[in-house]
């Protein structure tokens, strides 16, 4: 699944609400102090219980996602309702499931007409992030660091609170926590038994913050050298105490390419040809050696057609780099795995197997000493980073899993995951799990080829199924997208809501092109359509009144094509060259 952030709270959690005060009360035993935050003039004091008025309506909660400011003022965000999917190292993990975003202010009747509608809009871009499935949290472990990160950490990094520990990479409410406490995360756990051996097998995928959005809308890297849906994907195992992790990543190829909608299927991706792409390139491979050691990318995306220019940059420039500590692997996912062969994935695993081998994985046994530390890890991409990236992720983390439980003692030498039916079918049903959350972030549907990830084989309704996805993708990613991507701009803090605003962004009238060619488009294809049902009194009068309608039908939808940029939703808050 995917990682977005979330604010940890104590068991049992009260909002207080009195004309003039927000009071957020810990309603555990022993607990003394009071959260208040002034209404007017926002700012936020501790206090005691006994200085709650009376008169204030009480409404239990489940968290505190932060404050944001809109038109209409400051807003208080909060989790109402929760949901507990598992257990991760013996700490609970919950996912956040409802909402309530509550005003400061008691009226928004100051507003003017326009004011009240950005604010409703604004209002329904946090809503619709809030909503967006994947917020999970914990009270009492870090969710955004590695089982090895945490391994190699000083006793002051132990003390320090969540927020301040936490990795700023996979706090996605960090915007709204800056006058408050964090945690993020996403995670889906299971407890299997393999020759009467109980162990427990997790998932934990951490979608970074860092250039976030939308499929079309934020491809490539930033100057800071963070890539476009970049995940950071944990596999844990525990047996006995004893504990294992195996880590991969996944990003958009890491320069300055873009892609953006124009109503065709698939747009043609562009190569910027203005800046300095090695800049943001090592920045990126920096960060990924610090973080994870030696890196193996794999970029299974296409080596022919529109595809084919940023494979040969992306190798170009790992050469251009010269770093030692970075392989480059490209493998023609679509190409090998033509005519239903999903076999040959195996020549793939076959070509890193060595080096997978070499990197190894973090375990650490039942007294706490560390075992083995991993050295390096796999950097998966695809176009997207999902449908073929998740497939070959699941594939190297089972391998990893045989040798992990085999160390641990689960696994008998010579046994194979693959003969588990019942951890097997588990296994492959969480990887597709995963897949779908990581694809509906980012694309707006589920993820493409799940059928392979759940049956181990490709399948007709498999086929299908991603007929229908890719049909719902194109109708997303033309005609929604744009408002996906202002929600993130405007819920990760890309772009800030001024109070009492007279103008923004969402006023942006549309050329007179948008509403007028569609209209000519419809009336003329409709006419073409009547004159074959209601044929004239000569099939030559018939043949000249729908060739006319129908020649105009076809010219309008051509010019809507060569200008599909002005057609499709595309977003208004941030400035469109800070997205590329």
């Amino acid at each position: 699944m995917s990682v977005v952030g979330c604010v940890t709270a104590p068991a049992s959690v009260s909002r207080r609400t009195t004309p003039e005060k927000f009071y957020i009360e810990a309603c555990d035993v022993g607990s003394v102090d009071v959260l208040a935050i002034d209404r007017v003039s926002t700012e936020m004091t501790l206090t005691v219980k006994r200085d709650i008025p009376a008169s204030a309506e009480t409404r239990p909660i489940c968290g505190l996602m932060g404050t944001i400011r809109l038109v209409a003022g400051m807003y208080l965000v909060v989790i109402t309702k929760k949901q507990k999917v598992g257990d991760l190292l013996g700490h609970a993990v919950w996912k956040a499931v409802d909402f309530d975003i509550i005003s400061y202010k008691k009226t928004i009747l100051h507003l003017t007409d326009n004011q009240m509608q950005d604010n409703k809009t604004f209002l329904s871009m946090i809503n619709h992030v809030l909503h967006t499935d994947g917020f999970y949290f914990a009270t009492d472990y870090d969710l955004t660091h590695t089982l090895q990160r945490l391994a190699n950490t000083s006793p002051e990094f132990q003390e320090m609170s969540l927020l301040e520990r936490a990795d700023q990479r996979f706090v996605w409410n960090g915007h709204l926590l800056r006058e408050f406490i964090a945690h993020v995360t996403c995670v889906m756990g299971f407890s299997s038994c393999i020759n009467g051996k109980v162990f427990e097998w997790s998932i934990i995928s951490r979608r970074s913050c860092f250039r976030a959005g939308v499929r079309y809308y934020v491809r490539g890297i930033d100057s800071e050298g963070h890539a476009a849906n970049y995940v950071e994907t944990e596999q844990i195992v525990q047996y006995n105490s004893a504990k294992a992790s195996y880590v991969q990543t996944r990003g958009s190829i890491p320069f300055y390419w873009s892609q953006r909608p124009n109503l065709k299927y698939k747009p043609k991706p562009q190569i910027s040809k203005s800046v300095n792409h090695l800049d943001g390139f090592q920045r990126h491979f920096d960060s990924q050696i610090i973080l994870y050691g030696r890196q193996v990318i794999l970029n299974l995306i296409n080596q022919k057609g529109s595809e084919k220019p940023l494979e040969l940059a992306f190798d170009k420039m790992v050469t251009s780099l010269g770093n030692g500590m970075i392989k480059y692997i490209a493998f023609d996912f679509h190409k090998e795995c033509s005519r239903m062969r999903w076999h040959r994935l195996q020549i793939l695993l076959d070509m890193v197997a060595e080096m997978q081998d070499e990197f190894g994985y973090f375990l650490v046994d039942a007294d706490g000493k560390v075992l083995l530390n991993q050295e390096g890890t796999f950097r998966s991409n695809c176009m997207d980073c999902l449908d073929r990236t998740n497939v070959i992720q699941s594939l190297l983390a089972r391998r990893s899993l045989q040798s992990q439980l085999q160390r641990m003692g689960v696994l008998h030498m010579g046994q194979q995951i693959e003969e588990q039916a019942d951890f097997e079918k588990m296994y492959k049903n969480a990887w597709a799990d995963n897949a779908d959350a990581c694809a509906k972030q980012y694309a707006g549907t589920g993820a493409l080829k799940t059928d392979f990830t759940r049956t181990g084989k490709r399948t007709q309704w498999g086929l299908l199924m991603d007929g229908w996805n890719s049909v719902i993708r194109y109708y997303k990613n033309n005609f929604s997208d744009g408002f996906r991507q202002d929600s993130i701009d405007l819920f990760l803090g890309n772009y800030a809501a001024e109070e009492g605003d007279w103008t923004t962004p969402l006023r942006d009238p549309k050329d007179w092109k948008f509403l007028t060619l569609p209209i000519i488009m419809v009336v003329a294809f409709s006419m073409c359509i009547i004159c074959l049902l209601m044929a004239g009194d000569t099939w030559t009068e018939t043949l000249a009144y729908v060739l006319f309608w129908g020649t105009a039908s076809v010219v309008t939808g051509g010019v809507i094509l060569f200008n599909g940029r002005d057609f499709v939703d595309a977003p208004k808050l941030v400035q469109k060259e800070k997205l590329d």
